[in-house]
């Protein structure tokens, strides 16, 4: 099968839908794995691809035991091709056209209470471990969002972050006094690492002793010892989860949170208020009894 048009419709996914660089990684995967499949079948043109070879492929992954997650994802990915190769006129007909998307249940994240905030805050953390929990917990930041901040992001006087989001999107996000004190102190740390090590500085808001930035997987194997500390499995995205949960619990507005966490969907925000919602029952029988 012509990989040529996987090429394409990724660039044109870059260039046209701005998506982020793991993003395009996850497309680049799941339509590999299709056109694989279909290879392995001697289905060999995008033309020759009829609903049942998407069945089946999708049958196969089930016996394969992915997830219901991973299976939806690739299935979002096949039917955004077809959409594509259909709309410039590669092809005359799209075999997903009536596939339908499944519903996945909502699962209500994680969250960790201020007590085991604190008790992470007050564990011995250097300046730049307690300026990434401020930064993740106090501004809701994903953790893509945050080892890519650079120095010209921050305004610590005014106390605000600029930081680029899904879809390349800016968005403004303001911190208060403790990530002020948190930044600080990790910043006279970082001119020590930059002069101790003789690097050229690079523009990077957290760096290595070598100048490189942080990494993702860094970030997420710290968070994740965090969490032993308090007997919880905790990821990056738990502390984004409880920003947005305790605004809510506390009378935050549903379109502010929304705007802080840079979702375009306010839906997307509103699965928050269920979270809110069951906290409130299970404060209301803890205190009254029953449920």
């Amino acid at each position: 099968m012509d990989v040529q048009f996987l090429s394409e419709y990724l660039e044109f996914l870059e260039v046209e839908k701005g998506l982020s660089a793991n993003t395009l990684e996850a497309y680049r995967r799941d339509l590999g794995c299709f056109i694989e499949f279909c290879n392995e079948r001697e289905v060999l043109e995008i033309n020759d691809i009829d609903r049942s070879a998407i069945n089946s492929f999708i049958l196969k992954l089930r016996d394969d035991k992915y997830s219901p997650s991973s299976v939806t994802r690739k299935i979002a990915s096949i039917r955004g091709f077809f959409k594509w190769f259909c709309a410039n006129e590669y092809g005359t007909k799209n075999p997903a056209q009536t596939l339908e998307q499944p519903k996945l249940p909502k699962k209500l994240p994680k969250v960790v209470t201020v007590d085991e905030l604190e008790e992470i805050l007050n564990s011995k953390l250097n300046a730049e471990q307690a300026l990434i929990v401020e930064l993740l917990y106090g501004c809701g930041l994903r953790v893509s969002e945050l080892v890519n901040l650079k120095l010209n992001n921050l305004d610590i006087n005014s106390k605000y972050i600029q930081c680029r989001g899904k879809g390349s999107k800016e968005r403004i996000v303001p911190f208060g006094k403790k990530a002020k004190k948190a930044l600080t102190k990790y910043l006279k740390q970082r001119e020590f690492i930059v002069l101790t090590n003789k690097l050229e500085d690079t523009k990077f808001l957290f760096i290595k002793e070598n100048g490189k930035p942080i990494t993702r997987q860094e970030v997420y194997t710290f968070i994740h010892e965090q969490g032993e500390k308090i007997h919880k499995h905790i990821s990056p995205h738990t502390l984004r989860h409880s920003f947005a949960t305790h605004l809510l619990e506390n009378g935050a507005d549903l379109r502010v949170v929304q705007e802080l966490l840079g979702h375009s969907d306010v839906s997307t925000t509103q699965l928050y208020t269920h979270i809110t919602k069951k906290r409130l029952k299970e404060v209301y029988f803890a205190i009254n009894g029953g449920s």
